[in-house]
């Protein structure tokens, strides 16, 4: 495995936008889906957001529809996850991953189905 890594994170006040960043030094990073999870204390890792290797397709989950936007850059290796309206839930540890397998067209949302996973960033909101 090749670890990603998190940053971007911080303390921020409901309302703010913050973006944060997932840097791969796999040179391979580009030709595979990549996805956004988080974990909030006491709780399971959830799904937040995943993105086709291509960019041109992505997915969310429900509670970040419309706050939360995933976007790539393959030329630098890197991942976003641009977020908006934050609210005192979205406290966690936000981690980027990527899909086990090249290529895929369909994105996964079970953390099983991801890998190279990094040590993440803290994200606090408060109210």
């Amino acid at each position: 495995q090749v670890p990603l890594v998190e940053s971007g994170g911080g303390l921020m006040q409901a309302g703010d936008s913050l973006r944060l960043s997932c840097a791969s030094s796999r040179r391979t990073t580009s030709a595979y889906s990549m996805g956004w999870f988080r974990q909030a204390p006491g709780k399971e890792r959830e799904f937040v957001a995943a993105i086709t290797w291509t960019g041109d397709s992505t997915y969310y989950a429900d509670s970040m529809k419309g706050r939360f936007t995933i976007s790539r850059d393959n030329a630098n290796n890197t991942l976003y996850l641009q977020m908006s309206s934050l609210k005192p839930e979205d406290t966690a540890v936000y981690y980027c991953a990527r899909d086990r397998y090249p290529g895929r067209s369909t994105l996964q949302s079970h953390s099983t189905e991801y890998t190279d996973w990094g040590q993440g960033t803290q994200v606090t909101v408060s109210s």
